[in-house]
């Protein structure tokens, strides 16, 4: 089986970790965390990184220290993670969301016009999969709106838009190191911000909220989000190596690309924009509607022929957990909708060798045909 994704540890890894173990700091009050925090903040430049256990805690802070509550509005795209809702849902907000553009499965930001009321009080960018969101236009929305601007950059690390890096917009932002991104530690994310009452605030909520001067008296609830020193270690070994692991994900990207281009009935992900050229965070594949596969059907073809794979996401107006509470019972958002049904990603991991991908691409083809 060629696994859908193998993260690459051959640096720094090592040796970071047994510097850990040497000198016994192994949890988050250790040095490699705020080392790691300042090395990122750096690269993405911005004034202030906070290092929590997963991207999941990183967004569900950052909604909390916004102070978005019951009754406000934040518009989000369907098409991504149910991370990116969790804290919006159960602050008692309304998440309201945006179908996605065919070309680069983005939010469709051209919509985000028709969706503003006078409760709207956040917006949410979500980078999906190789590509950024058009920053721009969203941007300057939010500007004329008086709105926040959270940037879930999960999966850019190493990206930019229009030669800045992702991870830098907005008031928020945040990232994940997954063992699949492009940086990471296991487990494991970062909130970065240039403001300080918010780098305040989520340093507070990601450890309990203990007052300064009294460690047992809280004033608010916060969460254990904290970071340990050996993730720390880990992520910084990894950092040092980003620039070759983004060059090594675009190499891989345009190899797939030049196997996988006389395809037909199969829509490729698009190589670039006006404001970047992607980054390949995974190689997806969308069936024509023409195709007599769909995505489950093709993913089935490929198991049997050893070849791991993931489905699309599963669009947020149409989870389970979410209806039951009454959300989205009229929503439409067919860009998404189809991409689930006729989307999903190939082997994708930074350890994936050439002749992997050659074997990846052959299969393709025979599950296809």
């Amino acid at each position: 089986m060629i696994p859908v994704n193998e993260p690459l540890l051959d640096g720094n890894e090592k040796s970071y970790l047994a510097e850990c173990i040497d000198t016994g700091w192994i949890s988050s009050e250790g040095p490699f965390v705020t080392r790691f925090e300042q090395a990122f903040a750096a690269r993405v430049g911005r004034k202030h990184g906070i290092a929590v256990s997963n991207g999941t805690a990183a967004l569900d802070a950052a909604v909390e220290a916004l102070g978005i509550g019951p009754g406000d509005e934040v518009i989000l795209p369907t098409f991504t993670i149910i991370s990116c809702i969790n804290q919006i849902v159960r602050a008692g907000a309304i998440p309201v969301l945006v179908d996605s553009d065919p070309d680069t499965w983005n939010m469709d930001v051209s919509r985000l016009e028709a969706l503003i009321t006078p409760r709207t009080r956040a917006i949410m960018a979500v980078h999906i999969y190789g590509l950024p969101v058009d920053l721009d236009p969203l941007l300057d929305f939010a500007r004329r709106h008086g709105l926040k601007v959270i940037e879930d950059a999960a999966e850019m690390i190493g990206q930019t838009y229009r030669g800045c890096p992702c991870g830098g917009f907005g008031d928020i932002s945040t990232v994940s190191f997954y063992p699949n991104k492009h940086v990471t530690t296991g487990e494991g994310g970062m909130i970065l911000t240039d403001d300080d009452d918010l780098a305040e605030a989520c340093r507070g909520l990601r450890n309990l909220c203990f007052l300064p001067r009294k460690r047992f008296v809280h004033e608010r609830l916060g969460w254990n989000l904290r970071m340990t020193n050996l993730q720390a270690a880990l992520g910084l070994a990894q950092l040092e190596r980003l620039d070759e692991f983004v060059a090594r994900k675009r190499r891989m990207g345009q190899a797939y690309g030049s196997l996988l281009a006389d395809l037909p009935g199969v829509q490729l992900p698009l190589a670039r924009t006006d404001y970047a050229d992607n980054i390949y965070w995974v190689y997806g594949l969308v069936l024509s509607d023409g195709h007599p596969l769909d995505a489950e059907g093709a993913m089935q073809r490929l198991g049997a022929l050893g070849i791991g794979t993931r489905p699309f996401f599963y669009p947020m107006h149409r989870q389970p957990v979410l209806r039951d509470r009454g959300l989205f019972a009229a929503d439409s958002h067919p860009v998404a909708e189809r991409l689930y049904r006729r989307g999903f990603y190939l082997p994708s991991g930074l350890a994936l060798t050439a002749a992997q991908m050659e074997a990846v691409a052959a299969a393709v083809r025979v599950a296809l045909a």
